[in-house]
Formats: C-alpha cells, sequence, structure tokens
C-alpha cells in the first residue's frame, strides 16, 4: 500500500500537490471544504474541517497530515497530535501563521528584522503608536486576513473603531520598501532544510501578481541574508514543510519580514517549472522526513504571472499558442473578477524576454 498524503482544504494548492504526489508514486487525499472544489480529482471527504469528528475521520485514513490552509484551529490539531497523528507544520508552528500578533511577539525574540509593531486594544493606543511614525499605520486584523484582506494603511482610530470592537488589531509601521521578495524554505521534521531561490513578487490591490526568479539585481548580501532569515524562522518555529517568508527590502538594502506562510506559497509557484524540484514535490518530501531535493533554477530566470477572473479552457489555449515557452495552470476554478484562476511561467536566459512572454501569455484571450 503506498504511502497516504492527507491535506486539508481543497484549493489550488492542493490540487497542485496531486502530480507531485503521482510522480513520487504517493496517494493524495484531501478534506475538501465543498464538492466542486479545486482538488476535487483527490477529495475523500467533504465536510467542515472545524468540526472534530469530520477532521478525525479523515486523519485517521492517512500517514500524515498537512495544509492547504492554515485556518485549521489549533486546539483540534492538538487533540490529533495526542492521538498519534502527525501532523506537518504541527499546531505548535501553525499559531503563528493564523495569528500575526503570535507571529510578531514571537519573531521579535529572534535575530530576524520586523517593522515596528504594537497590539493595540483601543483608540487611545491606536494613538499613540501614530504620534510614534509619523501619523501613518498599517492596521491589520491577527486573524483570517490574506491577499490584501484585514489590512489597511491608516491615519486616524477611527478608520479601524469596527476592527477594536471585535477586539485587539496589530498595528505596524508602514515600510517605505523599494520592492517585495520572498525566501521560501522547506523543512524536514529531522530539522534539515533546503532554501529556494529569493524571488521578487509584485502586487496588484494587495494580491500577487508576478513573481521573478530569482529577485533580480540581488546582491549576494541580499540573497545570504534572505535565507538566513528563512533559515532561521523555519528552525526556531519548528516548520515542516514548506514555509514563505514574504519581506520587505529598503533603499538601504534592510530586509523586513512582513508575513509568513507555512505551506506552499503563490510566491513559489515560480518553481514548479522554473526549479528542478517544485515546492509542492519539496512540500511533500520534507512533510514524509524524505530527502528534500535540488531547488536550483533549471534556467537563468523564471517569471509566474498570476490569471485573474477566469482559466477558461479558450484562456489556456490562448496562452498555449502565445509561445511554446510557456507553462500554463487552470485552478479549476469557476471565473469570477479578481479572483486566481490560474498562472503562467515562462522560463529562459534572458529576463526582459521571459517577462515579455509571460505578461503576453497571460492577457492572451482574457475577456475584459
Amino acid at each position: 500500500m503506498s504511502i497516504r498524503v492527507g491535506v486539508v482544504g481543497g484549493g489550488q494548492l492542493a490540487r497542485m500537490m496531486i502530480p507531485a504526489a503521482q510522480a513520487l508514486g504517493v496517494e493524495i487525499r484531501v478534506l475538501a471544504e465543498s464538492e466542486g472544489s479545486s482538488a476535487g480529482l483527490a477529495a475523500t471527504v467533504v465536510g467542515d474541517y472545524t468540526d472534530w469528528e469530520t477532521l478525525s475521520f479523515f486523519a485517521q485514513e492517512v500517514d500524515v497530515l498537512t495544509f492547504d490552509h492554515e485556518h485549521v484551529p489549533t486546539r483540534l490539531l492538538e487533540r490529533l497530535v495526542a492521538d498519534g497523528v502527525a501532523v506537518r507544520p504541527g499546531p505548535h508552528a501553525l499559531m503563528f501563521a493564523q495569528d500575526k500578533a503570535l507571529m510578531r511577539e514571537r519573531l521579535s525574540e529572534l535575530d530576524v528584522p520586523l517593522p515596528a509593531w504594537a497590539v493595540a486594544a483601543d483608540t487611545h493606543a491606536v494613538e499613540q503608536f501614530l504620534a510614534e511614525h509619523d501619523g501613518v499605520a498599517v492596521a491589520k486584523t491577527p486573524r483570517g486576513g490574506y491577499d490584501g484582506k484585514g489590512v489597511r494603511v491608516v491615519n486616524t482610530p477611527h478608520e479601524v473603531g469596527d476592527w477594536l470592537a471585535a477586539g485587539p488589531i496589530l498595528l505596524e509601521q508602514k515600510v517605505e520598501f523599494v520592492r517585495e521578495l520572498a525566501q521560501l524554505v522547506a523543512r524536514r521534521p529531522q530539522g534539515d532544510s533546503a532554501t529556494f531561490p529569493v524571488v521578487e513578487t509584485l502586487q496588484q490591490n494587495g494580491v500577487c501578481a508576478e513573481v521573478v526568479a530569482p529577485a533580480p539585481d540581488a546582491s549576494p548580501d541580499i540573497v545570504a541574508e534572505a535565507a538566513r532569515i528563512g533559515q532561521a524562522i523555519a528552525e526556531a518555529l519548528d516548520v515542516t514543510g514548506v514555509l514563505a517568508v514574504e519581506m520587505f527590502e529598503t533603499a538601504s538594502g534592510q530586509l523586513l519580514v512582513n508575513e509568513l506562510a507555512m505551506r506552499p506559497h503563490n510566491s513559489g509557484h515560480v518553481f514548479t517549472e522554473g526549479a528542478v524540484t517544485s515546492q509542492f514535490e519539496a512540500h511533500l518530501r520534507a512533510v514524509l522526513d524524505w530527502p528534500l531535493g535540488e531547488t536550483t533554477l533549471r534556467q537563468p530566470w523564471a517569471v509566474m504571472v498570476n490569471l485573474f477572473g477566469d482559466a477558461s479552457n479558450e484562456r489556456i489555449q490562448a496562452a498555449l499558442e502565445y509561445s511554446p515557452h510557456i507553462r500554463p495552470h487552470a485552478y479549476g476554478k469557476s471565473a469570477r473578477p479578481g479572483r486566481k484562476a490560474g498562472h503562467v511561467v515562462a522560463y529562459g536566459d534572458d529576463l526582459d524576454q521571459v517577462k515579455t512572454l509571460a505578461r503576453g501569455a497571460s492577457e492572451a484571450g482574457r475577456q475584459h
């Protein structure tokens, strides 16, 4: 019988683990939230991952449990661990990806650079933080925010009054950065780790739109520091699987940690074709405690561009017709404005040409 990896969540990340698992001879089983999910091909259970009976039933059918997202309540995961289930990453690590305030508090204990931050429980605390930071702050809900949701740039306490009514919020210094970077690290339970090349990410409306690997014009110091930060966080938090560390690069060349994700990440889609080992294969190898594989790039440059709105057969065909050097991915989602429906990857030895290919293919067949 083949080894069975259970993935909680039926989104596109679980979907893209399926071919990687098949290549390794591993069986993927998915606990999907609803019928017709992106990872429906491997959905053996459809139900509520916050329901103990559903989650525990699913976990009993697999050898290792991992995640498409970070939203499973840690109290349930702790019960699974107590029952002998291999949960990777474990709840002791995952809680820092679930709660941004806890994440900032824990990272402040490590040798990693952070923006100034504070937890505010009332308008007075917000006023004080604004006064200390030139009248502007980035406010975040500690839990539940992603892809620009749960984030506001504010100048007055009134702008977060609704959030404060629900509980404390996280306030962060508004960083003047020149670009955003992401460092992916895969780590096994025994502690071995592998770092991918640091990438540059471009955002649109708070959502990742494009990724360039490796980050252009990154100095050796930046490359080394990004890898050090990623490895330090993975080790200190005891992350198993893929960890993505999103960072700001300032004009002085300093890196500041922005967000964490303990799963395959949008910034790592560029490695599906771009690297010798994809992030999805690396994640599976890591949670299985298998050798991690080579993470270097196959060619000097790779560029990923997200497909927003739809990734219909017509759009995928148009991308393929645009260039033979394009690899498209469709997530099996219904069309909706602004939705991440798929992505394309281009690769080669000339960065400008690769960017042109990826961007052109992403627009081919698009319904405006």
